[in-house]
């Protein structure tokens, strides 16, 4: 009989295992149906040479709330949120993160992550690589593009002094500038905040100076270095867009703002011209006539080459608002004020 009786209790005790079960599941452990998120990586954008920006899209909670979400990157393959990490609030769909603090010159792989009670879930991985930069000896920063075999630097130069330290006279008054026959800069209208957007106006008395305007390791680029940039661009497709204009070498140097508008279809100032594609960015920041007074800002780039043509006169590069090619042009003085683009040696 004692036998039988333990027998009886079995099913007893079986029913209240699944009870307890039923209950626990009630109260919010898991479940055979609870799972991780389910999530992408959003493309990184944004590149710099510290930051970038990337993010993620959650599709599915897997069945319990995402409490925490973000990406993590790392220089090693498939990072984890033991690595460095963003953490971008909660819930599902798509977010947006900052990452800020990287090194320049530096490959990375990012990937998205959600974290729910059942786990961490990871989007596919990216890869990316931060811009490289340089400095000037007052520490300005200008970040680098490479065409081809060349590199340039992206921004103008806004450097006040030369490489050895030496101070370069801020002209501001027309007739000083006019009849100057030294190194001298300026800012357009003579006004700070268009160097900060447009780097500075030198004459080429500066350009040409032994104490050098380009930082260690750069120089004021040349006509033949412009020349060999626009054919490296022709020949690679660059100046064509696909649309009925055809050849356009502008549209890829110039940037997508500032440029006035021309109601003509493959302009510069038309929005189907302004496609920046070789990431060379030309805004249209005038000049300095040299009889002191400036023009065409919004609609001419401007920039001094170190190649000169005669004891009184150089050479500059410039692109124009209406027009489709790089012209090379020879002013009928020196001491015009144009911006610099530098090449590194």
């Amino acid at each position: 009989m004692k036998n039988l009786n333990n027998i009886r209790i079995i099913p007893f005790i079986i029913m209240g295992i699944l009870l307890m079960f039923i209950t626990s599941c009630k109260n919010g452990a898991n479940t055979p149906t609870d799972l991780i998120p389910i999530l992408t990586t959003a493309t990184p954008t944004d590149i710099t040479h510290n930051t970038v920006t990337c993010g993620g899209n959650i599709t599915s909670d897997g069945g319990s709330d995402v409490t925490t979400r973000g990406v993590c990157w790392s220089t090693s393959p498939n990072p984890t949120t033991a690595d460095n990490k963003t953490i971008d609030a909660a819930g599902t769909g798509a977010f947006t993160s900052s990452i800020t603090g990287l090194n320049q010159a530096t490959t990375y792989n990012v990937r998205a992550y959600a974290t729910n009670k059942s786990g961490t879930a990871y989007g596919l991985q990216f890869v990316f690589t931060t811009q490289t930069v340089v400095t000037d000896i007052e520490g300005n920063i200008y970040h680098t593009l490479k065409i081809g075999n060349q590199t340039w630097m992206v921004e103008n130069l806004k450097t006040t002094k030369y490489r050895n330290g030496d101070l370069i006279p801020n002209v501001t008054d027309a007739t000083i500038w006019t009849n100057s026959t030294t190194g001298n800069y300026c800012n357009y209208n003579n006004l700070v905040d268009n160097a900060t957007k447009y780097g500075r106006l030198y004459n080429w008395y500066a350009v040409s100076d032994s104490r050098n305007l380009a930082p260690s390791g750069w120089h004021v680029s040349t006509v033949a270095e412009w020349t060999t940039l626009e054919n490296y661009l022709i020949a690679n497709g660059y100046n064509y867009d696909g649309s009925t204009t055809g050849n356009n070498i502008a549209k890829s140097l110039a940037a997508t703002t500032d440029w006035s508008t021309y109601p003509t279809i493959g302009t510069i100032g038309n929005d189907l011209s302004k496609n920046n594609k070789s990431g060379f960015t030309s805004l249209p920041g005038g000049y300095r006539i040299n009889n002191g007074s400036f023009a065409n800002m919004g609609y001419h780039a401007y920039w001094w080459t170190s190649t000169e043509s005669s004891s009184s006169n150089a050479i500059f590069v410039y692109l124009h608002y209406m027009k489709s090619i790089l012209y090379v042009d020879y002013p009928n003085a020196k001491n015009w004020g144009s911006y610099v683009r530098c090449v590194k040696d």
